[in-house]
C-alpha cells in the first residue's frame, strides 16, 4: 500500500488505525518528549513569522489579505513537523482512531498525548524566551512587539466558548491537513497538502493550542517592557492565569473535541468500522 504515490481516503484511514497509530503508542516516552519539543519549536518558528507579517501588512494590503499572508507563513510550523518529523499534540488526537479500532487502550492514548503535550510545551515557550530575549521585538519602531502584544491580548480575552469553538475549528483543518499529507509520499504534495488548510485556520483567527503556547508567553514577557507603553492598549487580561483559564484550557478541549471527535471518529466509522 505505501509503495503507491498517493493513497485513497480508504488506505490512509487503515493505514493510520492499523499501523501509524500503534507505532505512536508504542513509541518510547524519552523519544516522544524529545520528538514533542521540536514540534513545539516548529510550530513557534510558524507563529512567530505570522507575528512578523501581521506587524505591518494590513497598512499595505487590508485585514483580509494580511491574515492569509498570515497564514501561508505561519504553515511552514506544519510543513517542518509533518516534512522533518516531530510529534504534534494536535496531529495526534487522531490517534483516538486506535481506540476506536481497539488496537490501543484508552490509558495509553492519554499517557502519549500527556507526554507530547508537555514537551510542545517546552519547546513552544522556549521559541518565545529566545524571541524575547533576541531583542527582534524592537525592530521597525517596535512593530514586532506590539502585533505580538496584541496577538496575545486577543487571545486571552476570548470568552470559554468562543475559545472553544475556534479551537474546535481549527483542529478539523489540522487534522485534514496531517491526513491529506499522508496521501502522498512526494515532498511537494505533502507541502501543498499541509499549506491550504493551515493558512485557512490562521487567516480565520482559530485557535491552535500549541501556536498559542508561543505567542501568549511571548506577549506574557513583552508586558513588563517598553513595547507595553508604547502600545497604549489595557493588559489587564493578560496574565498567567487567564492564559491557562480563559485561553490554553478551552482551546486544547476544543482541539481534541475536533481533531480526535469530529475527524478522527467519523473517518473510522466510515472507513475502519465493519
Amino acid at each position: 500500500m505505501l509503495n503507491q504515490e498517493d493513497l485513497t481516503p480508504f488506505e490512509i484511514a487503515n493505514y493510520y488505525c492499523k499501523k501509524l497509530c500503534i507505532e505512536k503508542a508504542m513509541m518510547s516516552d524519552l523519544k516522544l518528549v524529545f520528538l514533542g519539543v521540536l514540534a513545539g519549536l516548529y510550530v513557534g518558528f510558524g507563529s512567530a513569522i505570522a507575528i512578523l507579517v501581521l506587524s505591518d501588512a494590513q497598512i499595505f494590503i487590508g485585514f483580509g489579505l494580511s491574515r492569509i499572508f498570515a497564514g501561508a507563513a505561519f504553515s511552514v510550523g506544519i510543513m517542518l513537523v509533518v516534512i522533518a518529523g516531530a510529534e504534534l499534540f494536535t496531529g495526534n488526537n487522531l490517534m483516538f482512531m486506535g481506540v476506536c479500532n481497539r488496537k490501543i487502550s484508552f490509558i495509553k492514548l492519554i499517557h502519549k498525548w500527556l507526554i507530547v503535550y508537555f514537551s510542545n510545551f517546552i519547546g513552544a515557550i522556549f521559541i518565545a524566551f529566545l524571541l524575547f530575549h533576541s531583542g527582534l521585538w524592537k525592530v521597525n519602531e517596535y512593530a514586532f512587539g506590539l502585533s505580538a502584544l496584541k496577538i496575545a491580548n486577543a487571545k486571552v480575552s476570548l470568552t470559554f466558548i468562543e475559545a472553544l469553538s475556534r479551537g474546535i475549528l481549527c483542529n478539523i483543518l489540522v487534522c485534514l491537513a496531517i491526513w491529506m499529507s499522508y496521501a502522498s509520499k512526494n515532498i511537494i504534495g505533502k507541502i501543498f497538502a499541509v499549506f491550504f488548510p493551515i493558512s485557512t485556520f490562521v487567516a480565520l483567527n482559530f485557535e491552535h493550542s500549541v501556536a498559542n503556547m508561543t505567542y501568549v508567553p511571548f506577549g506574557l514577557l513583552l508586558k513588563g517592557t517598553e513595547v507595553a507603553i508604547v502600545s497604549k492598549q489595557s493588559l489587564n487580561n493578560l496574565s498567567w492565569g487567564s492564559f491557562f483559564i480563559n485561553n490554553l484550557l478551552p482551546v486544547t478541549l476544543g482541539n481534541i473535541i475536533g481533531g480526535a471527535l469530529i475527524v478522527g471518529v467519523f473517518y473510522w466509522v466510515v472507513y475502519c468500522e465493519k
